[in-house]
């Protein structure tokens, strides 16, 4: 008889297994390309290759799957369970005297390995991945030669900068530049130059411009000053100050940091203890949310009784559950984030799905369940 169980748990999560890794595939890859056409947009754009897009483009799959993977595993419930009430598999194991917690084990495995798959994730993958991403961003910002030199066309490498190259020799001269500064509130610069070089100073891009005209406005008396060079040397290392001055990213810092913050690391980040700490805690919380979206949707299935039209309704209010819990989710996080006191809320949606789980189980047990069950059970033999 145990052979038997062991036999059922295996065949039921390998089922479960199949189906999730399909939907996971397609609900990744939907999302994935969805993100990655805004990505190739702002890189290919400002002159990067095609091999700097793909880069960037699997640096941010670790969050996307870690994104998608919950919904994967209420999606695979579902269409497993439901095409085990279809089949009648449902309705025989239940003769044989299966409760519907014993029915539940093998789910409840499954979700227990897609929250250490989220686990996994959450605490190495997803941060390794944003400090990776976001040290390579940095260091493309940085390289302003793959932002400045574009032939043809306006570009604003930073807020208020506004340049525009002819021409680019075959030397790597830039030919009839015109560069405009407006970062200032009571005045603004023109720069024009037959010609310039970009070249590295101290570490920092530095635009050497030749023979040309610096062109100031003053807002306030709308004198116009200018001043005719034979070289002027533009310091470019704003952009790197802007990209610098943006802040770290707490979701690439390890859980260890996030847990006992330094005020350096709360400086560095630009952020709160709270917020710290509600990341911290979300990387245990949230991956228990991939159990809960698996056992809502099998214990909702489960109080239908047997029809070959599917359990369409049941369905549809496991569906309903499952955007309660995820605003429940939502409100809790936020709540979070407010106060460093309150980094538990993190945990309550999962709580709360997991609870929904079990009391739908546990209404599934109830004697009028059960003699419905019996009665589907006979009118489904008396049918055959």
């Amino acid at each position: 008889m145990r052979g038997q169980l062991a036999r059922f748990d295996r065949y039921l999560l390998a089922r479960h297994l199949a189906i999730f890794g399909f939907f996971s595939l397609v609900l990744v890859m939907v999302y994935w390309i969805n993100r990655a056409v805004g990505l190739f947009d702002q890189l290919i754009g400002d002159g990067q290759s095609a091999l700097v897009f793909l880069e960037f483009s699997l640096l941010t799959l670790p969050n996307v799957i870690r994104i998608v993977l919950p919904v994967s595993a209420f999606a695979a419930t579902v269409f497993v369970t439901n095409r085990l009430s279809q089949d009648g598999e449902l309705v025989v194991m239940q003769a044989t005297g299966f409760s519907a917690f014993r029915l539940a084990r093998p789910v409840a495995m499954f979700g227990a390995v897609v929250t250490l798959v989220l686990l996994l994730l959450s605490h190495y993958a997803v941060p390794v991945s944003r400090a990776t991403l976001a040290a390579r961003t940095a260091e493309v910002e940085a390289d302003a030669s793959a932002q400045l030199l574009s032939e043809g066309r306006f570009m604003h490498p930073s807020d208020g900068i506004t340049l525009y190259i002819r021409e680019i020799s075959a030397r790597g001269e830039l030919l009839d530049v015109f560069l405009a500064d407006d970062r200032a509130d009571t005045s603004r610069t023109t720069y024009t130059a037959r010609r310039a070089v970009l070249v590295r100073g101290d570490g920092q891009p530095k635009l050497v411009m030749f023979d040309g005209i610096s062109q100031t406005l003053t807002r306030a008396t709308a004198r116009l000053s200018v001043t005719v060079f034979a070289d002027f040397t533009y310091d470019l290392g704003i952009l790197a100050q802007d990209a610098a001055g943006r802040g770290s990213d707490i979701e690439a810092l390890p859980t260890a940091t996030l847990l006992n913050p330094t005020d350096a690391d709360l400086a560095a980040a630009g952020s709160t203890r709270a917020a710290f700490l509600s990341e911290a805690h979300a990387r245990f919380g949230q991956p228990l949310l991939g159990l809960a979206a698996a056992l809502i949707g099998f214990s909702a299935l489960l109080l239908g009784a047997f029809t070959r039209f599917g359990l369409w309704r049941q369905i549809l209010g496991a569906i309903v559950l499952l955007i309660l819990v995820q605003t429940v989710n939502n409100a809790a996080i936020a709540a979070s984030l407010r106060d460093a006191r309150a980094w538990g809320l993190t945990y309550v949606a999962p709580g709360f799905g997991i609870l929904i789980g079990i009391g739908l189980l546990a209404l599934a047990q109830q004697p009028r369940r059960i003699a419905a069950a019996a009665r589907a059970r006979a009118g489904a033999r008396a049918a055959a």
